[in-house]
């Protein structure tokens, strides 16, 4: 792989999995690698040995004055806060400092990109979208901030003929000519204030996916949401929206065409075509609004109509995200323990009709427990609790629907096949962190889907 940063001094910073991939990428490109890492070598364990053998030189701990601008390139992971008084100091220094979506995608130019940004449903649409273009046949690549780093796909560039990738505002803030031809932003809400200064700016570095968009690109909106309205008149191309009412916030940019919610789809008004919605996995308003949102990058990315409705009717879902486990005697087991706090359990009750049987619980995170009591109201019919938390839970269900202390997830999955009946729905929605009782979400729904496996 020949590159214009081969011979060339290249410092990746952070190595999280987007740094070590850009590691790779910089090696198969010929480049001489420094890694730095504020965490010691044996907090690295595996991935220091690694480096090391490939010739990486490896620098942990706090950077060491001077040596940002002694190189050629400064490629930064998301988790590294561009604003860092060090890389000031190189960016002072003229040294160039990259995200690793940049440096990925200079090496795939010729393959379009479809980028998907916002809050929330990023994942769920991501990986949608990619099953869209895989309908549609080719050879489609997906990841970013979900699964892969951009910089594999970049090993193989010519493995590819289109991009789906998840795009953070921490990524999004480390792109210089990343250019996107379809671009969405979700929604946008509070979110990271610990790393920007306001929410405007926030919004902000979301809006820079609409950077470099040219001729032929689009982007698409949540026409619902005011403070997105306002960044899509940061696009210099064709904007789309999707609304789930049909309506759109003022204040935003003439749009193109519009996703509208119907009974059981939607409908794409400026090609007047209509999409059912009967899978499992993309029920609620929130899975409607990422369905159109997916389905407008695929139809506008060239994918048929045809393409687009198979996709809608074969995503399997992401797993621990309202994940159907399996339907038993009539009860259907849902894992939703992605959701470790409080507003996205209040996402899984708007989805599901009623008759819930709610496992919750875990290491809570402060915030008050109301909202999803009163959400679930005359939906959750009993309530079963694990955790740290359990009696938090409890006080705030008291009075409002019978509790069950269960203490541990295998007592909480058996408690539940006792009291579960027909046309009932168990759901693990924990409102929670999981780390009191496992290594993280996916373990903990792991954990859920293997004992409800087993009844």
């Amino acid at each position: 792989m020949s590159s214009s940063l081969s011979g060339q001094k290249v410092l990746v910073f952070g190595l999280a999995k987007s740094g070590v991939a850009a590691v790779k990428l910089l090696l198969a490109q010929g480049a001489r690698v420094t890694a730095l890492d504020a965490r010691d070598e044996a907090s690295l364990g595996e991935v220091a040995r690694e480096l090391k053998v490939q010739g990486v030189t490896l620098v942990t701990g706090p950077t060491p004055p001077g040596l940002l601008e002694a190189q050629s390139l400064v490629v930064v992971s998301p988790g590294v806060p561009l604003a860092l008084p060090e890389l000031e100091a190189a960016r002072k220094a003229g040294v160039p400092v990259w995200g690793e979506i940049e440096l990925a995608w200079r090496s795939l130019t010729t393959v379009p990109l479809f980028g998907i940004t916002g809050t929330n449903g990023k994942s769920t649409t991501t990986a949608l979208t990619g099953e869209l273009f895989r309908q549609g046949g080719g050879r489609i690549f997906v990841g970013g901030n979900l699964g892969l780093p951009l910089a594999e796909a970049a090993l193989t560039p010519k493995a590819w003929d289109s991009l789906v990738v998840e795009l953070s505002s921490f990524q999004l803030e480390g792109i210089h000519q990343m250019r996107a031809k379809g671009a969405v932003i979700l929604n946008l809400t509070p979110d990271h204030l610990d790393r920007y200064p306001s929410h405007e700016a926030y919004g902000q570095a979301k809006a820079r996916i609409f950077l470099n968009q040219r001729v032929g690109d689009f982007a698409v909106v949540n026409a619902e949401d005011a403070h997105v309205m306002r960044l899509g008149l940061h696009a210099n191309v064709p904007v789309y929206g999707f609304s789930l009412t049909g309506q759109h916030a003022p204040g935003g940019p003439r749009l193109a065409g519009l996703a509208v919610a119907r009974q059981g789809g939607f409908r794409l008004d400026f090609l007047n075509e209509d999409y059912t919605l009967t899978n499992r996995a993309l029920r609620g308003a929130h899975n409607t609004q990422n369905a159109m949102a997916a389905a407008l990058l695929a139809r506008l990315g060239g994918v048929t109509r045809q393409a687009v409705q198979a996709g809608l009717d074969n995503y399997p879902g992401l797993p621990h995200r309202l994940e159907s486990v399996r339907l038993l005697d009539g009860v259907e087991w849902v894992n939703d323990s992605k959701a470790t706090n409080v507003d996205s359990v209040l996402v899984a009750l708007r989805a599901l009709s009623g008759n819930l049987l709610l496992i919750a619980g875990g290491k809570g995170k402060g915030a008050p427990y109301q909202p999803m009591v009163e959400e679930g109201r005359g939906k959750v019919k009993e309530v079963l609790t694990i955790g740290k938390d359990a009696e938090t839970i409890a006080a705030a269900y008291q009075g409002v629907a019978p509790v069950h202390s269960c203490g541990t997830m295998d007592v909480a999955v058996r408690r539940a096949r006792e009291l579960a009946k027909a046309g009932d729905t168990v759901l693990l929605s924990p409102a929670c962190a999981s780390y009191d009782q496992f290594k993280n979400f996916e373990d903990r729904g792991d954990t859920f889907k293997r004992l409800v496996k087993a009844l």
